[in-house]
């Protein structure tokens, strides 16, 4: 957080190559999206291109592929690949919608203009709605049979009106803001933990994890999550606008609460460290199969942008 990004684990795996190989499966996904829709209006899928192949980390796509391998999935199966495309498509949609001037009004991310700049608001609107049918589609229609109710019910569960929809419902309150360090971890848990946390569950589903398993990479997910927004919100005081490749400090004008507005910038760095140690605590009963889960962690918790 403040020194430069390491994604070279304690146990010699490189997070940054995880990251890499990950992200490469993924947007080699979303490159035959015109393939797979020829009927489709192409400026929407256009759209929703613009959006998808923008870069960005593939955090929530590695987490799900790692968990079906930590599980003992080696290579990536047609389920975990489509759990991993289908989250990245509802985080995606996400990021569009809370990009719109009725939410967080942001004219940049990811480094180059929002897609409501590009396209308008109507067509960034139908974007997101799209990638959202489109996660649940490539769910049912490509993972194996006997996981789709199980891997469905997670992605709706995390992204719905008692996960990240929610969790957005929460932050837009300006009625009720959060105050205690409870409602901060609340709405946490909710906005950005429930799609990490779904993502380590929904690669263990995946991966047939035995019960044992799940519930280990569910504590994972679970404290991961809420590392990942304290240093989001510690990034946001400290980075650039040109680091980060969206605005910062927007919390703070909007006089909403953050971990380091709350507590400080320096507890905030120490319960980032609690958080990642809870994590690693977590995957300990996995052994040397979760070697790529706690590199991914402490490449979340030390990264600088």
């Amino acid at each position: 957080m403040n020194r430069s990004d390491s994604s070279l684990s304690a146990a010699g795996v490189d997070a940054a190559e995880l990251l890499e190989r990950s992200a490469r499966l993924v947007t080699e996904y979303f490159a035959r999206l015109d393939a797979k829709y020829p009927t489709a209006p192409p400026r929407l899928v256009e759209a929703i291109k613009y959006s998808l192949m923008a870069g960005g980390k593939r955090l929530r796509p590695a987490l799900v592929l790692e968990c079906a391998r930590a599980c003992g999935d080696g290579e990536p199966s047609a389920s975990a690949l489509a759990a991993a495309v289908a989250m990245e498509l509802i985080h995606t949609f996400s990021l569009v919608h809370d990009d719109l001037p009725a939410m967080d009004d942001d004219d940049l991310r990811r480094g180059r203009p929002t897609n409501h700049k590009v396209y308008g608001e109507s067509m960034a609107i139908l974007a997101g709605d799209a990638m959202t049918t489109m996660a649940f589609e490539i769910l049912a229609a490509e993972a194996d049979a006997e996981l789709v109710p199980a891997l469905v019910r997670e992605l709706a569960g995390a992204s719905g009106p008692a996960g990240m929809i929610g969790g957005q419902v929460i932050d837009m309150d300006d009625q009720h803001p959060a105050r205690k360090l409870s409602d901060l971890q609340r709405l946490h848990r909710m906005k950005t933990g429930a799609l990490l946390t779904a993502s380590c569950r929904m690669g263990a589903i995946a991966g047939r994890a035995r019960l044992e398993q799940l519930a280990a990479l569910e504590e994972f997910g679970r404290h991961l999550g809420l590392a990942f927004q304290i240093v989001d919100d510690i990034l946001d005081q400290t980075a650039t606008p040109e680091e980060l490749g969206k605005a910062t400090k927007k919390d703070q004008a909007k006089g909403k609460v953050t971990y380091p507005m709350l507590i400080g910038l320096e507890a905030s760095r120490r319960e980032a460290r609690e958080q990642l140690s809870a994590a690693l605590d977590g995957v300990r009963p996995l052994g040397s199969h979760a070697d790529g889960l706690r590199a991914l962690a402490e490449f979340v918790v030390n990264r600088n942008r």
